[in-house]
């Protein structure tokens, strides 16, 4: 089960979610996020997290030579493509991207699979907004898709609801923003919560291949 803890904004939460047993964390370069963070403080997080974990950018809608730079300057390994991004640029950057698929119905779950790569993160559809909602989506729905990639579930996922999601989609992967964050404060993680889940959905896992 991969985790990845995302909206991490500092080293020491860096360092916590990897103390935790996160597998990757995320760091947001989305402008209008809350959870934005600058060229610097990303460098600064890599750099603390060394090679212990994986780092992955979250952009939306740059050309290419932007995220080819995002890449060479941060130092992530993989970026995180949340726009409306064509499979067409994200076969040019493989190995290092891979897509989000906001999802709400059938239709949305037949684009994701149009586009390449082994991997697809897929998120709660909302309108106005990218990622980091806090709201889940109808997780049947990429059931089937999970059987046939390396689907990361994300949107709404929390310590309280984690193990349900593992449980029904037997998911590669797990993506939490808003879920283990202190006190409403998006550029905050609780200690506890970020535990928590990762312990929880490893759990959840485990049931699924008893």
């Amino acid at each position: 089960m991969w985790v990845k803890i995302c909206g991490i904004t500092s080293p020491e939460d860096a360092l916590l979610a990897v103390s935790a047993g996160a597998d990757a964390i995320g760091l947001n370069f989305v402008p209008a996020s809350k959870r934005c963070i600058s060229v610097s403080r990303a460098r600064a997080i890599r750099e603390a997290v060394g090679s212990r974990a994986e780092v992955v950018g979250v952009v939306a809608d740059l050309e290419e030579p932007a995220l080819r730079e995002l890449l060479t300057e941060t130092g992530v390994d993989t970026l995180q493509l949340h726009g409306h991004e064509p499979p067409s640029l994200l076969e040019r950057l493989l190995p290092h991207a891979f897509k989000v698929i906001h999802v709400a119905c059938p239709e949305d779950v037949q684009q994701a699979r149009g586009y390449p790569g082994e991997m697809l993160l897929v998120d709660t559809k909302v309108d106005g907004q990218l990622g980091g909602s806090g709201r889940s989506f109808d997780w049947p729905l990429v059931r089937e898709l999970a059987g046939q990639r390396r689907i990361v579930v994300a949107g709404g996922l929390t310590v309280d609801n984690v193990g349900e999601a593992v449980r029904l989609i037997a998911p590669w992967g797990v993506d939490v923003a808003s879920g283990t964050e202190e006190g409403g404060d998006p550029r905050r993680k609780h200690p506890a919560l970020v535990a928590s889940f990762i312990q929880r959905a490893r759990e959840a896992e485990q049931l699924n291949r008893s």
